[in-house]
Parts: structure tokens; sequence; C-alpha cells
């Protein structure tokens, strides 16, 4: 069941690039939503059903549209933007936060930012938070940087030259690398801290937007773009060895919209998510390899989609994923990807430990040169109800020796293409008139 996005006046919303999910965790999700006088985004509490009110209270402070948000990876409640204004804000959702506060709709108050981070002259159309160290985030900005920030400090410690337009990034595990892709088709490796490429490749040769993603603790990385003659693409790459990807440039079909790649360290599978079509591939990665699993197919294009951590899925339903599409601005809508078992206890199997909610290394220590993986929390623990504990990293083994094949719900399938329309379950944002 998800949320309908209201057909009523919200404010001074406008219905430009509203509806684009970014992000999501276990607790909320994040939706850009444009409006007159200054930028602003939704977020919504995953616990949400139904048609939302006409008015709600918005995250407003920028004074252009938001163009990206990012949850905080160790506390749920904190989430950076970057917007086309060039700035970076910082918001804490109240403890007291709701969509539906017992007032008239002329008294809601939206919620202001935190903090504020100037440097860059032009629009940051990515905020990324690094996966490893504490209060470190990465911008991307139309000026052809990248800026590593000291969110405590509140200063931009480090910058990465790029040279042209970023089209994406993405963290290592470890919070060492970080890897972009490019206007000019280039797939770089940087290494942070000294604010320079380690290594750098030829990426997909199209004139359309690549995409990239570090895949989880591996040291490969999977990246989705065009060829030349516009058919769309997945390429695994070693980042040893640069020089071309491990098995080439896979074509995957002649749509013209970007796929956006998704790494699921769990069950080491990649999905792939068509943005402007309603369907989501996915793989697994054995053999150094990625071999095509299944497909969600939907009649509903997708605007933006998010796919949740692993500690926020039913595992008493054998869900190993869930993702939230936003189909045009009208309703956002769940979608569950399940193993199809019967089962009453546990599945260790399907479930690896995970990364929890605590950081490897401070900021500081980060920016003086330390690394490490975040502690990882059995999800056992989660299923059973009683509390987050922690695994010893001295027990951890290899995510899944064998990759497990996951499929959508059939609940979710039929919310899609055996529903009447008004009869569907989505999570629903509303976009104003």
């Amino acid at each position: 069941m998800g949320l309908k996005l209201s057909q009523g006046e919200q404010g001074d919303t406008q219905n430009k690039d509203q509806g684009l999910i970014d992000q999501a965790n276990p607790e909320y999700l994040a939706v850009n939503w444009d409006s007159t006088g200054g930028g602003a985004f939704a977020v919504i509490p995953t616990s949400e059903r139904g048609k939302l009110p006409d008015r709600i209270p918005l995250f407003r402070g920028h004074t252009a549209v938001v163009l990206d948000t990012d949850w905080n990876p160790f506390n749920d409640s904190l989430i950076a933007s970057g917007s086309d204004d060039g700035k970076v804000f910082l918001w804490r959702v109240p403890d007291d936060f709701s969509l539906r506060p017992d007032l008239p709709a002329d008294q809601i108050e939206d919620v202001a930012p935190v903090g504020k981070l100037s440097g860059h002259p032009k629009k940051v159309g990515h905020v990324l938070f690094n996966p490893a160290a504490e209060n470190v985030l990465a911008s991307a900005s139309g000026d052809f940087t990248v800026k590593i920030w000291d969110v405590e400090a509140g200063s931009a410690k480090l910058s990465l030259k790029v040279g042209d337009a970023i089209q994406s990034m993405s963290w290592s595990a470890n919070g060492a690398l970080l890897v972009t892709t490019s206007r000019d088709k280039k797939l770089r490796i940087w290494d942070a801290r000294q604010e320079k490429p380690a290594q750098e490749a030829a990426g997909h040769q199209g004139a359309k937007n690549s995409r990239g993603v570090w895949m989880g603790e591996h040291d490969r990385i999977a990246t989705t773009g065009f060829s030349r003659m516009s058919d769309r693409q997945l390429a695994l790459w070693d980042i040893k060895a640069m020089r071309q990807p491990v098995d080439g440039f896979q074509m995957l079909d002649s749509i013209s919209g970007v796929c956006i790649p998704f790494w699921d360290d769990g069950t080491q599978c990649l999905y792939l998510a068509g943005k402007g079509d309603g369907n989501i591939r996915y793989y697994e990665y054995q053999n150094d390899k990625f071999e095509y699993l299944s497909e969600y197919k939907s009649a509903d294009p997708q605007r933006g989609i998010a796919f949740l951590p692993k500690r926020g899925v039913n595992m008493h339903e054998n869900e190993v994923a869930r993702a939230y599409k936003t189909v045009s601005d009208s309703y956002i809508e769940p979608i569950s990807f399940i193993v199809p078992r019967r089962s009453e206890t546990f599945q260790d199997d399907i479930y690896p430990p995970t990364v929890g909610l605590k950081p490897a290394v401070s900021n500081q220590e980060w920016f003086d040169g330390a690394d490490g993986l975040p502690p990882k929390i059995s999800l056992e623990s989660l299923y059973e109800g009683t509390g987050i504990r922690e695994v010893p990293s001295d027990s951890l083994e290899k995510p899944v020796k064998e990759p497990v094949s996951a499929k959508p719900s059939e609940k979710a399938t039929k919310e899609v293409e055996d529903q009447e329309p008004e009869k569907k379950t989505p999570v629903a944002v509303k976009s104003a008139d």
C-alpha cells in the first residue's frame, strides 16, 4: 500500500520538477518539490498510506529549485540538499514531525534548515554522504568540481576538479575513493584526500547521461550509459585494470531513458531502473559477470526511484529489496522484491549482516587519513525484535556464497497490472496545479 498525491493546492507549489524521489531510508522518503519564492522538498514517513493532505509541511529554505537530497547513513533524521541556488543545506526531521498536524492549513509551519554550506558558485546537482565517515559530505556542482565538506566545521576541506559536468558519483564502501561519471565520457576514480584521480578510463561513448555505482565491498564498479548509436549499455569495471570494462559494454536495449543502477550488497544483485520507462531489471553478480535474473515490468513509467537500505525491508515476508517509484507526479508506488519460499524462521542465507548506524571513523579521523568499514549488525536481531546487535568483524563472511534469485511480490505486480487505477495504493505526494 502507498500514498496518493493530493490534487489540491499546496501553498505556492508548482508542478515543474516535483515528484522525483532522491533517497529513502527505513523512516522517510525525500521528494523534490518546486515552489515559487524558493525551492523545497517534502519528507514523507514510510508509514504513510492513502492520499496526503492538500497542505503539508515542506522543508523550505533554498532560493531556487532543489535538485538532489541524501539521507545521513548514520542518522535517519538528518538529510542534506543541493539546489540550483548553489547552496548545500542540512536539515533535521523534527521529533514530532507529522504530515497531518492537528492545525488549520494556514497555520502549518514549514521546516527550516539547521545548517548551510556555501562555496559553489553554480548549481549543486548532487549531494552524497560518505558511507563510512561521520559528517563527511560530497557535493557536485555546475562549476565542474566536487567539494568534500566537513559538515561539523561547515567548511569545504577538499575540492576535486572534474573539468566537465558531473553526471553521477558514488563512494567506495570504506569511504576512501569516489567514482564520478561526467559529460566528457570519462570514468574517474578519485583518491578524495589527494584531490586527484587514481584511475581514469573512457566510459560510455553516447551523448546521454552515464551513471556509476560502487559495488559495495568489491573493487568493482557498475556503470550504465549509451553507445554512439544511442543503445543503452551496462558495464562492469575492475578498479585495478581500468583500460576497458571486464566483459566489454553490454547492450541492454534502445530505450531513450537513463538507467539508474542500485547495488544490493546482501544478495549481490544489481538493479537497473529505467527513468521514463516502467521496468526494473535485476542481475546476479557472480564469476565477475552480471547474470540476468528477471525484470519487473509496469506500464507506468517512473520519474524517480529510490531503494531502501537493507535494514528497512520486511524480513518476515522474505523481502530482499524495496523500491519506491514516482509515477507521473500523482503517486508513489512501493515495489517489493521477494524470494519465493515458504519460511517461518529467519533466513540467514539471504540476510547476511549489513551496515548499521555507526560510522567507522569520525570526520576528523577521515580527513587525517583514516579508513575503515562501518560495523555491521545482525539482521536476525531486527527480525526477532530484540534490538540492534553488532556482529564482530572477525565473524563476517562474504555476503552470499550463492547469489539468491528474487522477484517482485505478486501483490506489488498486481497493484500495477491487475487493479483498477483508482484502487492502486501508491504513495501519494500531491503536485499542485
